[in-house]
């Protein structure tokens, strides 16, 4: 969800001002064809991701959008990503995903991140904003975290080097800085902040922070600085609101987003991607820690605005941006009047009733 975004939310506060005049924007001129549903590859997922999932399937029908999904089975327990569901990938070239689980330690390799790399999805993008209406300590904050996705120690490269001895492959990419600084650019962001541990790895980080610098002169109008990680992790629990564009190598960025994202409003509210050459995969934006809860599972709570934003990004990105605007519409509006809220956002509302307000409060 890009600052592009946030004059809808503003919008929907002036609502009801009666000096407001209503007017509607420059319209979408498309290209012939481009009303043909497209296809979609859904991976429903573990725990509660059928059923935030599942939401998405219902908003989508009730909007007459035009996307229909083909749906697969997987789950995090399985060895590798079955051969039909890349093939489906790369096909739609989209993905909308629920979360999966990824078993700790042992043997058994994460297909979250397997995905990433069969696909070479190199760039996360994670949004936390401020949602009107939902209280948070801090205000004003809008925050892109674009991280590393397949490469450096959270993509898994790793191996026993010998017994006791673990080395993590660690990488620099200079196409992440190039992705952070077109987004910024596309999106009238200001500034873009490179994240590092250059004072301590500095060949890995300082290559990172190299490449940064040298697409920063391509970019005048867009403000470069840089941060060392511990203070970031400090500055931004305090003062999150001087951030915009942050772009991190994949492990800081990991921890990054679900910082920022509990700052915002939480997990369940975040939308994000992943995002490569030709592919794009969707889903909640930070981690969903809580995706095996049994407790949310059998009381049907589980909050499914993060992926109905997800989808809503997903729209978008299928160029069809005045679906988009009324699913973030919609949603803005049923947190704003704050009558149905998962428990994690201080309310009591099942994920079928969140769902139905969302379908009510559609355009």
């Amino acid at each position: 969800m890009a600052r592009r975004s946030l004059p809808f939310l503003k919008d929907l506060l002036s609502r009801s001002s009666p000096s407001r005049i209503t007017t509607r924007s420059v319209t979408y001129m498309h290209r012939p064809g481009d009303g043909t549903p497209r296809p979609v590859t859904l991976i429903p997922g573990d725990g509660i991701g059928p059923m935030v999932t599942g939401a998405v399937e219902q908003v989508m029908e009730a909007m007459h959008a035009p996307v229909y999904f083909e749906k697969f089975e997987v789950h995090g327990n399985m060895k590798s990503v079955p051969q039909e569901v890349l093939e489906s990938i790369r096909k739609n070239q989209v993905c909308l995903k629920g979360g999966l689980i990824t078993p700790v330690g042992g043997g058994v390799s994460s297909l979250n991140v397997q995905l990433r790399k069969e696909l070479d999805l190199f760039a996360s993008l994670v949004n936390c904003f401020n949602l009107p209406g939902l209280t948070t300590r801090h205000n004003n904050v809008d925050i892109v975290v674009i991280r590393e996705n397949t490469e450096g120690e959270y993509s898994g490269l790793e191996h026993e080097v010998i017994p006791g001895v673990v080395e993590s492959l660690k990488f620099c990419s200079e196409r992440i800085a190039k992705y952070a600084f077109e987004y910024a650019y596309l999106n009238n962001r200001k500034t873009v902040t490179a994240v590092h541990k250059a004072n301590i790895m500095k060949l890995a980080d300082g290559l990172f922070l190299e490449s940064c610098r040298e697409v920063a002169t391509n970019y005048p109008g867009i403000k470069y600085n840089e941060i060392i990680v511990d203070n970031c992790c400090m500055q931004l629990v305090s003062k999150p609101e001087q951030f915009d564009v942050m772009v991190t190598p994949n492990l800081y960025g990991n921890l990054i987003a679900n910082t920022a994202a509990g700052i915002a409003g939480g997990t369940g509210v975040m939308p994000g991607g992943n995002v490569g050459a030709e592919h794009a995969v969707f889903e909640q934006g930070a981690s969903a820690g809580n995706v095996g809860s049994e407790q949310i599972l059998e009381q049907k709570i589980a909050n499914p605005v993060a992926i109905l934003l997800s989808s809503a990004m997903m729209l978008r990105h299928l160029q069809f941006p005045a679906f988009a605007d009324r699913l973030e519409t919609a949603v803005a509006s049923v947190i704003l009047e704050g009558k149905y809220r998962t428990e994690d956002l201080g309310g009591s509302s099942t994920t079928q009733e969140v769902v139905d307000a969302v379908i009510d409060a559609l355009d």
